[in-house]
C-alpha cells in the first residue's frame, strides 16, 4: 500500500523525469522538493513504489523512472490539468478564427495543437452520419459533365464531378435538381443514403424517360458522396516531431509512423478511449498494445459537433507532460465546439 507521501514522491519523479529526461534519485528529490525528510526516508518510499511497479530502475545503481502503471496513477490521481496562459489562449483564438471551411478549420486545429504541445496532433472530423442534407446544387460544367454539390447542417460540403451519358440543357438540369432535392434534402445523411441506394431509387423519381440515364448517373455519384459523409475521418499534424523525439521511445517508432499513414488504427483507438467526467481521455503505453502502439501515449478531449461528439488530442512518447497536453487538448476542443456551434446557429 503506497502512502500519501509515497504518492507525492511518485508525482515528483514523474515531473522531474519529464522535465529532465534523467532517472530521478532520492538526493535529487530532497534537493528539488520540500518533503522535509531525509534522502534515506525518500529511498524507502521509492522502494515501496518499486514494489508496486510504479517506478523502475532503468540501469543498475541509477535513479528511477515511472512505469506505464506509474504514469496511469499519476494521471488518474495526482495530475492537475493546468489552465493555459493568456498568450496560449490568444494563440488558439487567433489561429482558429475565420476559417474558410470545415477542412480549413480542422487543419488549423491540429496545427495549433502541435505547436502548443510539440506532439503529433490528432482530430476526428465531426460525424455527419446524423447531419441533415440542407441543399443540393447541380452546376453544368459542360453539356455532358455536372458538378454535384451537397451541403449538410453540420458544415459538411461535398463536391464531385459526374460524367453524364446524355447532353443536358438548363431546363433539364433544373428538373433533375428539383427531383433529387425532393429525395434527399431535409433528411439525415444516413436516411438519404438509404433512400438513394434502394433498388429503383432513381426510378421512383418521376421525370422524362430520356433523363433517366442522367438521373441514374447522378444518384450513383450522390450515393458515393453520402457514403463518404458517413466515414470516420482523421486529420493529423506534427508527424516530424516523432523523429525529433525518437530517443524518448523505448523501442521503434515505426509502428507509430505506420499508424499515422493508415489512420484506421488511430481512429479505432481514439473512438474507444474512455473519457472522464470532464470529457478527457488518456491511453498510456502498454494500454495501447492491442493497437500495436505500446510505445506511445495519447491524450484527448471531446468536442461537441452538431452530429454528436468527436475528439481532438495528441500522441507522443509515454514521457510526456500529461497535465499540459491535456490542458491544450481541452482548450482547443472547447474553442472548436464554440466555433461549430456558432456556425450551426448561423445556418
Amino acid at each position: 500500500m503506497v502512502t500519501e507521501r509515497g504518492l507525492e514522491v511518485l508525482r515528483a519523479i514523474v515531473q522531474d523525469y519529464v522535465a529532465t529526461h534523467e532517472p530521478v534519485g532520492s538526493r535529487a528529490i530532497v534537493e528539488r522538493h520540500a518533503f522535509g525528510v531525509s534522502a534515506a526516508t525518500i529511498r524507502n518510499d521509492m522502494a515501496q513504489l518499486e514494489d508496486e511497479e510504479l517506478i523502475v530502475a532503468p540501469h543498475t545503481s541509477s535513479g528511477r523512472v515511472p512505469t506505464d502503471k506509474g504514469y496511469r496513477v499519476f494521471v488518474d490521481h495526482l495530475a492537475q490539468v493546468r489552465p493555459l496562459s493568456a498568450g496560449q489562449r490568444n494563440a488558439i483564438e487567433t489561429f482558429l478564427s475565420d476559417p474558410a471551411d470545415l477542412d480549413d478549420l480542422m487543419a488549423r486545429t491540429v496545427r495549433v495543437l502541435t505547436r502548443l504541445t510539440g506532439q503529433v496532433a490528432l482530430a476526428q472530423y465531426p460525424s455527419f452520419a446524423q447531419a441533415n442534407i440542407t441543399h443540393i446544387e447541380l452546376v453544368a460544367l459542360a453539356s455532358d459533365r455536372m458538378l454535384v454539390v451537397l451541403v449538410t447542417d453540420a458544415g459538411g460540403v461535398s463536391q464531385r464531378i459526374a460524367p453524364l451519358p446524355v447532353d443536358l440543357d438548363e431546363a433539364d438540369t433544373a428538373v433533375l435538381r428539383a427531383r433529387l432535392a425532393s429525395l434527399i434534402t431535409g433528411r439525415a445523411v444516413s436516411e438519404a443514403a438509404e433512400r438513394i441506394q434502394q433498388p429503383g431509387g432513381a426510378e421512383r423519381i418521376t421525370t422524362a424517360p430520356r433523363l433517366q440515364p442522367a438521373l441514374q448517373a447522378l444518384t450513383g455519384v450522390i450515393s458515393e458522396e453520402l457514403a463518404e459523409f458517413r466515414h470516420e475521418r482523421l486529420v493529423m499534424a506534427g508527424a516530424a516531431t516523432l523523429a525529433r523525439r525518437e530517443q524518448d521511445f523505448r523501442g521503434s517508432i515505426h509502428p507509430l509512423l505506420e499508424a499515422i499513414e493508415e489512420q484506421v488504427t488511430l481512429l479505432r483507438l481514439m473512438s474507444e478511449m474512455v473519457t472522464d467526467e470532464h470529457g478527457l481521455a488518456t491511453s498510456i503505453g502498454t494500454e495501447n498494445a492491442p493497437f500495436g502502439l505500446g510505445e506511445a501515449s495519447i491524450v484527448a478531449s471531446n468536442y461537441a459537433t452538431p452530429g454528436g461528439m468527436a475528439r481532438v488530442g495528441v500522441m507522443g512518447p509515454t514521457r510526456m507532460d500529461y497535465p499540459s497536453n491535456l490542458a491544450a487538448a481541452r482548450a482547443v476542443a472547447r474553442y472548436l465546439s464554440r466555433l461549430l456551434e456558432e456556425d450551426g446557429a448561423a445556418r
